[in-house]
């Protein structure tokens, strides 16, 4: 596998840079983004000028990615050429939040093959249940197959997002990569790094990813009264203080929920994917240190058991927004522990998130994850 990777600072000088990039003759062209590139039309037009050939996927984020450490208003474009690995692209649009499962199930009946053996999704950021998407692509592709990606952000606004395709640049798409071959490596890795903290609310009422009431008051009240200071800034002070799912025997399974927005007349909290109706939910918190150290465990859990790589290799990373905001200054420290543990043949790209799509840790089957560190290795074997 052969990668080459540039950033884009200003589209009016920098798109002429793309031409390094097509010197390897890229099969996949990673994008990921500041928004105002991918509402402005050259940066598609560029795209598809330059790298006729190659198919091509992204989305607009909360920053990016790369082994240099964090950037924001740049974006990445990421060049990839496979020596063996195949793959396909297939988008399915969402009309509406409640027609996530059917966009999830679309777009995998469009990749669904007995050759598939991995998919990463990349989906809008705002109109969105993810857990509901990722169901709908389960139904399909059944619970085994692996499945990562992650929800298009705006720089923490959760106004409007964009994902980009061969098609060209959409605000209601989901984009999908169907790999396949027998020299495909491809591992993941998920992890957070936050703490609980106050006591355990029952959840009383919800539908989806819609959280009305806890302990029998109205969710957004109880939100209100623990943020304090914080709540006059919501929806964007929920990235700092997110939820932990707990069973409803108030077990923790392994999942963590934002809030993308709130409504006042219902006093209901929206919540970036689907919660469990008769579990109990915890608020989180995290330092710096902390988050770090869940990037590590990330990490590492992408690479327990690969294979040995021909080539280079790529680390796609996906961390959420809030984690970018806790650490602030420091955010290249996470970016910086992964790329230690990877190796200095890992080209890492990606971006901070509205959500991040993988197994979770120590589990088997793919979810809706926030606040997490999720990585995605891939790679092609001797």
């Amino acid at each position: 596998m052969e990668i080459k990777q540039l950033i884009l600072r200003d589209l009016s000088t920098d798109l002429d840079q793309l031409a390094d990039l097509a010197s390897i003759d890229p099969q996949l062209v990673l994008v990921f983004g500041y928004t105002e590139h991918f509402a402005a039309p050259e940066l598609h037009m560029a795209l598809a000028s330059y790298f006729p050939n190659a198919q091509r996927a992204g989305c607009s984020t909360a920053g990016e990615i790369t082994s240099a450490g964090v950037s924001t208003q740049t974006t990445v474009i990421t060049a990839i050429r496979f020596a063996s690995t195949q793959f396909k692209i297939a988008t399915a649009e969402i009309t509406a939040m409640e027609h996530s499962f059917d966009a999830g199930k679309a777009l995998a009946t469009q990749l669904h093959s007995t050759e598939l053996r991995a998919l990463l999704v990349l989906g809008q950021g705002v109109n969105i249940n993810g857990s509901a998407m990722i169901e709908g692509i389960v139904s399909e592709l059944g619970d085994s197959l692996p499945i990562t990606g992650g929800l298009a952000a705006d720089d923490g606004a959760f106004v409007k997002t964009y994902t980009l395709s061969n098609a060209g640049v959409s605000t209601s798409a989901i984009v999908g990569i169907g790999f396949s071959g027998d020299k495909l490596v491809f591992s993941h890795g998920s992890f957070g790094g936050w703490k609980p903290f106050g006591p355990t609310r029952k959840v009383t009422r919800s539908a989806g990813n819609i959280l009305y009431e806890l302990d029998g008051e109205p969710a957004l009240e109880v939100y209100q009264r623990y943020l304090g200071e914080y709540a006059k800034d919501l929806p964007g002070s929920g990235l700092l203080f997110p939820f932990e799912m707990l069973s409803d025997a108030r077990e923790s399974l392994g999942q963590i929920r934002t809030i993308l927005g709130i409504d006042a007349t219902a006093r209901s909290l929206v919540l970036a994917g689907e919660i469990n109706p008769n579990g109990y939910l915890r608020l989180m918190h995290a330092h710096t240190n902390d988050l770090v150290d869940g990037a590590e465990t990330a990490a590492q859990a992408s690479i327990a058991n690969r294979e040995p790589a021909y080539g280079q290799t790529l680390g796609l990373l996906v961390s959420c927004v809030g984690r970018k905001l806790v650490m602030g200054g420091r955010v290249d420290e996470e970016i910086e522990a992964v790329q230690d543990i990877l190796g200095t043949n890992a080209t890492l790209c990606g971006f901070y998130s509205n959500g991040e799509i993988c197994p979770g840790y120590r589990l088997e089957s793919c979810s809706l994850h926030n606040q997490t560190m999720t990585i995605t290795y891939l790679a092609e074997s001797l």
